[in-house]
């Protein structure tokens, strides 16, 4: 018997945080696709959510994300365990965990609290580079 991704992956938090981090770092398709050895037609896809990544490319893209696997696994709301969060993670996706986590949100109410979030992060926010210009 045959397991489909999609009951145990959210591909499309995979695609949302790969086009996420690729438009941050200001790189196209095929720079991510040599850094990661992911395709860039295979990374298209994912990020368009109509792809369905095989474990060698989970395992590529979460590790050139940064995150954590498990922050990938589709879990019902029952089983949402503690937030964990890896101390070179940016505050966004420390945010975007906990809201994820909160058993009082819908996944869409979390996602679209997240987003707001980052929007007003990146706009609020000064790089270490204009603080040290300040000082």
């Amino acid at each position: 018997m045959a397991y489909s991704n999609e009951k145990f992956l959210d591909t499309a938090e995979l695609g949302r945080a790969v086009k996420r981090r690729r438009e941050e770092l200001k790189l196209s398709l095929r720079d991510v696709a040599d850094v990661t050895n992911v395709s860039a037609s295979t990374l298209s896809r994912i990020e368009n959510g109509t792809g369905k990544p095989d474990s060698d490319n989970i395992a590529r893209l979460s590790a050139w994300l940064d995150m954590p696997i498990d922050r990938l696994m589709t879990k019902k709301a029952e089983e949402v365990e503690p937030v964990i969060y890896y101390p070179h993670e940016a505050t966004p996706e420390i945010v975007e965990a906990h809201l994820r986590a909160d058993k009082n949100l819908s996944s869409e109410t979390a996602q679209a609290l997240s987003e707001l979030f980052r929007v007003a992060y990146k706009q609020f926010s000064t790089p270490q580079q204009q603080q040290k210009g300040k000082k």
